[in-house]
């Protein structure tokens, strides 16, 4: 048989594949384990610089403890504060979580601010502990005085 009807038959085939595959509905599956901020956190009234960060996580499975960790900056870039850890229960379904913290005085005021939330396990392996990230973001949010 001629080598140019078997290519021609073998493209056409192909491409039949591909229109297929391609006019297939695909479904979008909910992610497996994720971290959100909500829009707005909270700074203490009584004057000092205590904040509080709350949100929504999933993750499923783990081998060791298992955390949600936060931290905000706002005025300087590249200088973040540590708010706070909360211990995530890691069953699947979602939960949430709350972290309140203090920053140094004067370094956050009310107003807009990004913060980034991690699900972090704590993994033995030997005598060591490795982080292992389970899911990270990064949210702006606005940042509120509590009444």
């Amino acid at each position: 048989m001629p080598l140019r009807p078997l290519l021609g038959a073998a493209s056409c085939a192909a491409l039949l594949l591909l229109g297929a595959a391609a006019a297939a509905p695909s479904a979008v599956a909910a992610p497996a384990e994720y971290v959100t901020v909500d829009a707005k956190g909270r700074i203490a009234a009584d004057g000092t610089v205590t904040l509080t960060l709350t949100g929504t996580y999933r993750c499923v499975g783990g081998t060791g403890p298992v955390f949600v960790s936060s931290s905000v900056n706002q005025s300087t870039p590249h200088v973040s504060y540590g708010i706070g850890g909360t211990a995530a229960v890691c069953d699947g379904a979602e939960h949430r979580w709350e972290n309140s913290g203090k920053a140094p005085q004067d370094a956050l005021k009310a107003g807009a601010a990004k913060v980034e939330a991690t699900l972090m396990e704590l993994r033995g392996s030997g005598i060591l502990v490795i982080p292992v990230p389970h899911a990270v973001s990064h949210h702006d949010v606005t940042l509120a005085a509590a009444a």
